[in-house]
């Protein structure tokens, strides 16, 4: 497998590294959660932008994302739009979605954005193209909000958004029982051994699936989500104690 690197990162060795999100409505609350990064151990900054008041007018998105540039340095940063289908905070039609992420991309600003992988196969393979083109790299993802599809159906969402040219596959789903968070974490471990040439993310949410969202480096998922603030998504730990777990399981190991 090989790893991506991005500015000071390499992602797929060692502990998994952190994304902390940013869910700020206004530019002021999103700059000032940036600021309040100083001190926290973070790889990875994810601007949820289906938050931003301003997030249909682009002029306003490449204004916060050039801010948050300055203010992130050399911390990668991730541009979000979620949409409400996979649980994010607004709608959005398909070209005007892929209209977002492209521009982004073209901003410079970001070093990833992430692409719903079932978004329809057309619009996301020239999201993907056009990203690349513009040298950053693309996570795409899947939420199932409701439940643990079966380890046969995680294991085929993965290995669609690796053969879409996806640089990083992402999967998170809904656990019913202690046994779905299994049946995840064996997705992982399978998609690692038998099929992933690059690094994936994969997590089991709400308090129970939270141990997926530690053990990544054990079964095989190279990213986890922690929380400095408002956490985007339920499940999510607060960031000093993810990096301490990850860090006593990476010394571990």
């Amino acid at each position: 497998m090989h790893t991506v690197k991005v500015r000071n990162i390499e992602i797929g060795t060692g502990a998994p590294k952190i994304i902390v999100p940013i869910v700020g409505v206004t530019k002021e609350e999103i700059l000032s959660a940036a600021r309040s990064f100083d001190a926290i151990p973070i790889d990875v900054v994810e601007w949820r932008v289906d938050w931003f008041e301003g997030v249909f007018d682009f002029a306003r998105v490449e204004d916060v994302l050039k801010e948050l540039r300055d203010i992130l340095g050399d911390t990668p940063l991730l541009m979000t739009f979620r949409t409400s289908r996979e649980g994010g905070e607004k709608d959005i039609d398909a070209e005007a979605y892929k209209e977002l992420n492209i521009k982004a991309a073209k901003t410079g600003y970001v070093d990833f954005v992430d692409v719903e992988i079932f978004t329809g196969d057309k619009i996301v393979s020239e999201i993907i193209d056009a990203v690349h083109a513009a040298g950053v790299k693309v996570i795409a993802s899947n939420h199932d909000f409701d439940k643990t599809p079966a380890k046969s159906d995680i294991i085929y969402r993965l290995r669609k958004m690796q053969d879409m040219g996806a640089d990083i596959p992402k999967i998170a789903v809904m656990p019913q029982s202690k046994k779905d968070v299994l049946t995840l974490l064996a997705a992982t471990e399978e998609m690692t051994s038998c099929y992933a040439d690059r690094p994936i993310i994969t997590m089991s949410m709400a308090g129970t699936g939270v141990i997926s969202r530690l053990c990544g480096e054990v079964f095989g998922s190279s990213m986890t989500f922690g929380a400095a603030g408002k956490a985007s998504a339920p499940g999510q730990m607060g960031v000093e104690d993810l990096n301490t777990v990850l860090a006593l399981l990476h010394d571990a190991m």
